[in-house]
């Protein structure tokens, strides 16, 4: 027999959800901190305090309490965190949540891995809780990341946390099938999307509404604010109401007064945990800072992979194409570990599927800035490998935040070229405590000549090599800060064959800034070669500036112009000779008609006709005799003229679909996404061999058999030859 329950139970489960939501409340404005307070400046709650209501207009102080279970938040999401193993909150979901909670708009930043996702997801689950939001009710909160994978991470928290609540949920990125999110994004409580994604939604789904949205909430808000989301999030925000708590968290946080406006924010606060904090990273995170040579940066990082082939690292470079070349290249080199790629370019599936495998297992991940952001993987990233320089200090920051997450220790390591220590400067002028040093070259391990043997060896890597060459260079050269980037200063033809490239690739986008003595000169794209008597350079007066952009020119240009170029240069100082001008091309009128000659077997001139008339009677009467021979022997030259005409169109055929072939394989080697732009690779139709189409004939015999069916296959012979053959079946069926 079971026991009854106490009357105290039974009054707790008669308690309906609008008396708890009062309850809450009333909690929240009871203990409201002030605006513009710090929660984290008060004292914890002692252990043994009581939680919640004290008396009938006494509750407990929530603004700076440690434990998730001292919040005024609902009994279902409490159980959600306590299931999740969530306990003790993080300094920025201390100082966050007591005025998220209250309905103020938020401006939060902290260091990477320091919880940002439960300090936006709590309140977006109570704000809903609160207002009784249910499925009739549409859209309530909108939760935007700039990635696809970081949008999916935060939505696997989400189901995590508030699988006790009844809302609906959906996730709305690139690489998912469009209709089926249309059938279904009408009856979504929260949405975690991408700008894009969105966007295209409320353009074209019928009946999307977001008039009602109660919350609006934007991760990595830095990156979702800048020129790339430009046009997308001021397109959203159009179609949203003004009045809603907005909610933005980033670990480098704007304070643009024209983005916060743009938002309609309402006094927002500022929460910055790190903003006296000695560095601007995580305190258990190593970082170096090594000067490396830009043709012995695949050198570097192979020898890196190889001394660490026990741990999980992470490797960032500038572009997809480089990210693609040195995993192809490195895994047929085989280091000893595995290798994996992950760039913006690649299928969503396909993406999630690598992120997935790269945690559960020791590996080397080659990726673009697409995984610098807000991924949080379970089993800790002992390395990050940043190759190429980051755009600024913030995408440093974004970088290495990928170890070192709560309490593991990570260890980062950047190469910077000699044109790039600039970078070293803005680093520490942030807090951020990098220690420089000096690669030891000792242990160094070429790979230069092993790239070179395999470009020789697969035909395809060369292509990519060169792709990788010209997106790095590009790169540099749209940087917008100029005194760490400076394309005249890197060494092109060691850098090209550091690839393994045998030639440098031809740079033509890339045109030299107006200067007063070389106007119009291209600084890496190879210079055609001018006539020397037609055209010469103005001498200069200036000599040491003339011998300075000379030099400047020998160390960026291709080593095939050196020797033209030296030619110039030696002729500079001669005087420029006069140049003669061609004559013009006139018909005389009163030069003589010329005459036609005609020439016989016998190399005799004759006039046309002479060769006409007869000379004899004899040849007057035509042999037959010969006339057949002639024509018979005519015929067998054609016959033979026929057949080498039809080897060479079917040779002609077949190298015609040969090219195509190669054609489509480096279609799709080159379908990386598409994009950005990120992500708008097309989908090519697979190639596949079509079975020729076959013409069959039946032959009739006598005796009554079988018919037996030749086969003829038509692609190989022309129309007119089918038509032939055909009568000749036909005729032979006849007879």
């Amino acid at each position: 027999m079971k026991k009854p329950k106490s009357k105290q139970v039974r009054l707790q489960s008669r308690n309906s959800e609008v008396q708890q939501i009062e309850l809450l409340e009333k909690w929240i404005q009871f203990g409201k901190p002030e605006s513009g307070s710090n929660p984290l400046s008060l004292p914890p709650l002692p252990a043994k305090s009581p939680i919640g209501r004290i008396d009938d207009n006494t509750y407990s102080r929530y603004a700076g309490c440690f434990k998730f279970q001292q919040l005024p938040i609902s009994k279902n999401l409490k159980d959600g965190l306590r299931q999740s193993g969530y306990k003790n909150m993080t300094s920025i979901q201390r100082a966050s949540l007591p005025h998220s909670l209250c309905g103020r708009d938020i401006l939060g930043a902290a260091k990477t891995g320091s919880g940002k996702t439960l300090a936006f997801i709590i309140p977006v689950l109570e704000k809903l809780y609160k207002a009784r939001w249910g499925l009739e009710d549409g859209v309530g909160s909108i939760i935007m990341s700039p990635t696809r994978e970081l949008a999916d991470q935060i939505f696997g928290v989400l189901k995590l946390v508030g699988k006790h609540h009844g809302f609906s949920a959906g996730l709305l990125i690139g690489g998912h099938e469009y209709d089926e999110e249309k059938d279904h994004v009408n009856r979504m409580n929260i949405l975690i999307c991408t700008p894009g994604r969105l966007l295209k939604h409320m353009d074209t789904t019928p009946n999307f509404d977001c008039s009602q949205l109660q919350v609006l909430v934007l991760d990595e808000a830095d990156r979702i604010l800048d020129a790339g989301f430009k046009k997308e999030v001021n397109a959203i925000i159009s179609q949203l109401p003004k009045h809603r708590q907005t909610l933005l968290f980033s670990a480098t946080q704007t304070k643009s007064v024209k983005d916060l406006a743009r938002l309609s924010l309402k006094d927002p606060e500022y929460i910055a945990v790190d903003e006296e904090s000695i560095a601007a990273t995580p305190n258990r995170l190593q970082q170096k800072v090594i000067l490396v040579p830009l043709d012995q940066k695949l050198d570097m990082l192979w020898s890196f992979i190889k001394a660490h082939l026990n741990s999980r690292i992470i490797v960032f470079l500038s572009s997809c194409k480089q990210v693609r070349f040195v995993y192809e290249a490195f895994k047929k080199l085989r280091p000893g570990i595995p290798l994996k790629c992950l760039h913006g370019r690649m299928k969503q599936v396909k993406r999630m599927f690598i992120l997935q495998q790269f945690v559960e297992q020791r590996s080397v991940l080659f990726s673009t800035d697409v995984s610098s952001r807000g991924l949080d993987f379970n089993k800790g990233v002992d390395w990050v490998v940043q190759v190429d320089c980051p755009d600024d200090v913030a995408s440093y920051i974004h970088r290495v935040g990928r170890t070192a997450r709560y309490d593991s220790i990570g260890r980062s390591v950047l190469f910077l070229l000699p044109s790039e220590m600039k970078m070293l400067e803005r680093l520490q002028e942030k807090k951020i405590p990098v220690q420089f040093d000096k690669p030891n070259t000792k242990r160094l391990q070429s790979v230069s000549g092993l790239l070179a043997a395999l470009l020789a060896k697969y035909k395809d890597l060369q292509p990519l090599a060169q792709r990788a060459f010209k997106t790095y260079v590009k790169s540099i050269f749209k940087q917008k800060d100029k005194e760490i980037f400076d394309v005249t200063k890197l060494p092109i033809d060691e850098f090209a064959a550091s690839l393994g490239l045998p030639m440098t690739p031809q740079l033509r986008y890339l045109n030299r800034k107006n200067d007063k003595n070389t106007p119009g000169d291209s600084v890496l794209a190879p210079e055609i070669p001018a006539k020397k008597d037609l055209i010469r350079p103005k001498p200069s007066n200036n000599l040491l500036e003339e011998s300075e952009d000379e030099e400047t020119l020998d160390l960026l240009r291709s080593k095939e112009n050196t020797d033209g170029d030296v030619a110039i240069a030696a002729d500079n100082s001669l005087p420029t000779p006069r140049v003669a001008k061609k004559k013009k091309f006139k018909i005389n009128v009163d030069k003589p008609v010329g005459t036609r000659h005609v020439f016989d077997d016998e190399g005799n001139t004759r006039t046309p006709f002479e060769n006409i008339a007869c000379t004899s009677a004899i040849n007057t009467a035509l042999d037959k005799d010969k006339v057949r021979e002639r024509f018979d022997e005519l015929r067998e030259e054609m016959k033979i003229r026929d057949q080498e005409d039809k080897l060479l169109d079917r040779k002609r055929r077949k190298e015609k679909r040969i090219k195509e072939k190669e054609k489509y394989k480096r279609a799709r080697n080159e379908e990386d996404d598409d994009e950005d732009d990120v992500d708008a690779s097309g989908s090519d139709k697979d190639f596949k061999n079509v079975k020729r189409s076959k013409v069959y004939f039946d032959s009739d015999d006598s005796d009554g058999e079988m018919k037996d069916k030749v086969a003829l296959k038509t692609d190989d012979i022309s129309l007119a030859e089918q038509e032939e053959l055909a009568l000749k079946l036909l005729s032979s069926m006849h007879s």
